[in-house]
This record gives C-alpha cells, structure tokens and sequence, in this order.
C-alpha cells in the first residue's frame, strides 16, 4: 500500500485528518482521536536502515499501538517501533506488509487508544 492511500483510507475509515507537527519533518504525519486526542498512528519517511541492514532508501512506515508487540514481530514488514515505546508499539514498512496485516493492526491501533467510557456510580 502507498503512503497517500494509506492516509485517504485512515481519512474515510476514522474521519480523522493528518497533522503534520514538525517543521522539520515534513513527511511525518500524526493521526489522532478528536476526544482524547491520542495518537493511533503516525506515518513516517525514514531511512530503511533503521529496520534493518545498511539501506538507506528512505521508507513509507506507519507505527501502530499493539497489544501483543512480540507477537507481531513474526510477520513480514513488521518491526519494533521506531521513536516510540517497543513495547506497545511497531512500526510497518508500507511496500513489505500485507495490506490485510496493515488495516487489521491499524483498527486494533485506534481501538486501544479510543477513549474509555467512564462508568456514573449510582
């Protein structure tokens, strides 16, 4: 999947807009929940290197928020996450995971970050 059909489809699915934050970055793109404003994805260009090998073609990567991190790391495109926690976080490398793969890690990113509804004592 290309970076601009992964940002239309995150745009049609979630009705959430791209933020770009960083000047300095501008192939960063933050995509967040309006209500709580935390992050369930961040697309990023940055050099392949950072995955693995010597390559340093820059990459299309998404990271995504994950409940079973080290489980993930067994699939093709997927790697620990650059910039952010290991541990609850992976990075996807957009020309290497399945499109499957990438969406479903994509919904369970937005649902675990989706604000949890507050229960009223009675």
């Amino acid at each position: 999947m290309d970076r601009d059909r992964l940002e239309n489809i995150i745009n049609e699915r979630y009705g959430v807009e791209g933020e770009r934050l960083w000047m300095r970055y501008p192939g960063y793109v933050v995509f967040r929940h309006e209500d709580n404003r935390k992050w369930f994805a961040m697309i990023m260009d940055v050099p392949k290197s950072k995955f693995s090998g010597n390559d340093d073609k820059i990459v299309d990567v998404v990271n995504v928020k994950a409940n079973d991190c080290y489980d993930m790391l067994n699939l093709d495109g997927v790697y620990p996450a650059y910039h952010m926690n290991r541990n609850h976080w992976l990075s996807l490398v957009l020309d290497e995971i399945s499109d499957e793969s990438l969406l479903a890690l994509l919904d369970e990113s937005y649902a675990l970050t989706k604000a949890k509804c507050n229960k009223v004592n009675r």
